[in-house]
């Protein structure tokens, strides 16, 4: 199936594919052996589910209803466009790269055409849907509560996303009405798991695009030269889980951002450099002078962007896309009156 790589979402056709048949010929469709579970069993690792088909859609989602599956896909596609454009719509609602997306379909024709239009994507037969449970892509190391409750967040913000549409008024007052609670403490060892994962998950707000396993992680958060710190967001929708994490090397005369990331969910909440301007804050109370890690990996300008929105300017560069940003942190930007802001962070 492939070489080994992570998969965010698998993406179904549903004729021959969920369930053998085609609906529109005939009600009496049956869900395929064991396709139940193994939709259960990613959607409890992590993995989301969407559907690109060409079907009528009250008509299938009442077939996936009956079934007891309607609740486990995200932004279903149910039409008969072309499945590269729902390919393209699905990965822009849930805002993930293309290459994290696997497609599964019976046709070879839909397989080819959604290839064509969008090289990354992973492509699976139908025929070969028993493997699934097994694929080290869809197998992730650790399963973490996040991880677990991923659909749901999602799904909260799909709320979100209607209720704002229906808001009609200044985005901050949107914003204001979303009662939002971001938290900052110590990186503890029951969020090592989840911290793992955001530096292999987290792509586009990740200063340096470096990926730390448990135990490096470990060791850092008990290091005292280093700190490690987490945060989380709510809202009155619900939590987005664990959305942050930044690592800080302490020295004796300055502190240096060797990791700084980002969930890209939320994005557009205006959160992006609330843990950035609370690491400023704390530096220039230290009196420390503060340096920040970047890497271009190709898939982080927005984090490129943060740090310039928030004064870092460029200190050196290396010539190969690694740069030294350093803040003098004299002006540094108040948090946002619309997020409530609480700490338990030992310094």
């Amino acid at each position: 199936m492939g070489e080994k790589k992570e998969i965010k979402c698998v993406v179904w056709d549903l004729d021959n594919t969920i369930w053998d048949g085609i609906l529109l010929e005939s009600d009496d469709v049956q869900l395929k052996p064991g396709i139940k579970e193994i939709i259960e069993t990613l959607d409890s690792r992590g993995i989301l589910h969407s559907i690109a088909s060409k079907n009528e859609y009250d008509l299938a989602m009442s077939k996936l209803k009956e079934f007891g599956l309607d609740d486990y896909f995200l932004y279903p596609e149910i039409h008969w466009d072309a499945k590269s454009i729902s390919l393209e719509r699905i990965q822009k609602n849930i805002n993930i790269g293309m290459d994290t997306i696997l497609f599964v379909d019976d046709q070879e024709f839909e397989l080819a055409e959604v290839k064509n239009a969008h090289e990354s994507v992973n492509c699976l037969n139908a025929n070969e849907y028993q493997t699934l449970l097994s694929d080290p892509r869809l197998n992730p190391r650790f399963i973490t509560v996040d991880s677990a409750r991923r659909r749901k967040m999602y799904q909260d913000d799909y709320k979100r996303k209607q209720a704002e549409e229906e808001f009609s008024g200044p985005s901050e007052k949107f914003l204001a009405s979303l009662n939002m609670k971001f938290s900052i403490s110590d990186t503890q060892e029951e969020d090592l798991r989840r911290a793992e994962e955001l530096t292999v998950r987290t792509n586009q707000l990740n200063a340096t695009g470096k990926t730390f396993s448990y135990d490096e992680l470990n060791e850092l958060r008990q290091s005292e030269n280093y700190k490690l710190l987490i945060c989380e967001l709510e809202d009155k929708f619900g939590s987005y889980g664990k959305i942050g994490l930044a690592l800080i090397n302490m020295s004796e005369d300055y502190w240096r951002l060797e990791m700084m990331l980002m969930s890209c969910r939320v994005v557009s909440r205006g959160v992006g450099t609330v843990l950035l301007n609370y690491i400023m804050k704390e530096a220039k109370r230290n009196n420390k002078r503060l340096l920040a890690d970047f890497r271009d990996t190709g898939r982080n300008r927005m984090m490129q962007i943060c740090f310039r929105f928030a004064g870092f300017k460029e200190k050196s560069s290396d010539g190969n896309g690694n740069y030294v940003l350093e803040h003098d942190l004299e002006n540094i930007q108040d948090f946002p009156d619309y997020i409530e802001i609480s700490t338990n962070v030992k310094w």
